[in-house]
């Protein structure tokens, strides 16, 4: 996507802010606020059909009441990228995969850590579901949206996926779990 930003919408979670951003015919990203901050705070809001559907179908899923998404969304990335991320946006409400898993269906099994940079680069979270994601042990391993594992770890009790987060996490302030996030190379 280049920096002009063709349509922004914004909308208020559980998670906090998010903002969506498309170009008329899909979905092009989802930003989830960090310390309050959003990429384009600055940006007035312009809507579309597209991104209104977005966010009446994001507000369903914090309601409960929406369990898949079936807006266009525009995966921009590398082809490993694109083929992680459509193995991703397969995965129904309460379904899980490993980064081992996404790892095989990809055809690099032993690709671990490209997976997971793969996962974290994940341009539109939520709606493609990299939140469902977890290491074999069903474990968070680290989340690059909003303020990262507490993040994560709401969006999985809220479709009741068991999991379990990181020892070093356990009674962490959101700044020192931010911390760990960024020094952790899966999402």
């Amino acid at each position: 996507m280049t920096d002009e930003i063709l349509h922004l919408r914004r909308l208020s979670s559980p998670i906090g802010r998010i903002e969506v951003v498309g170009d008329g015919r899909a979905v092009t990203s989802l930003a989830i606020e960090r310390e309050g901050v959003l990429p384009h705070d600055e940006a007035p809001e312009s809507g579309d059909p597209v991104l209104d559907r977005a966010v009446a179908q994001l507000e369903e899923y914090f309601a409960g009441s929406r369990h898949d998404f079936d807006v266009p969304v525009d995966l921009r990335g590398t082809d490993f990228q694109r083929s992680v991320w459509e193995q991703i946006v397969q995965l129904q409400w309460g379904e899980v995969v490993s980064y081992g898993d996404l790892g095989q269906a990809t055809g690099r099994a032993t690709a671990g850590r490209a997976v997971g940079g793969a996962v974290g680069a994940n341009p539109i979270p939520i709606i493609v579901p990299c939140h469902r994601v977890l290491g074999a042990d069903g474990r968070i391993t680290g989340y690059s949206g909003g303020e990262g594992i507490p993040t994560k770890a709401w969006l999985l009790e809220h479709e009741g996926i068991p999991h379990s987060v990181p020892g070093s996490a356990v009674g962490a302030t959101a700044t020192e779990l931010a911390l760990f996030d960024e020094s952790s190379s899966a999402a």
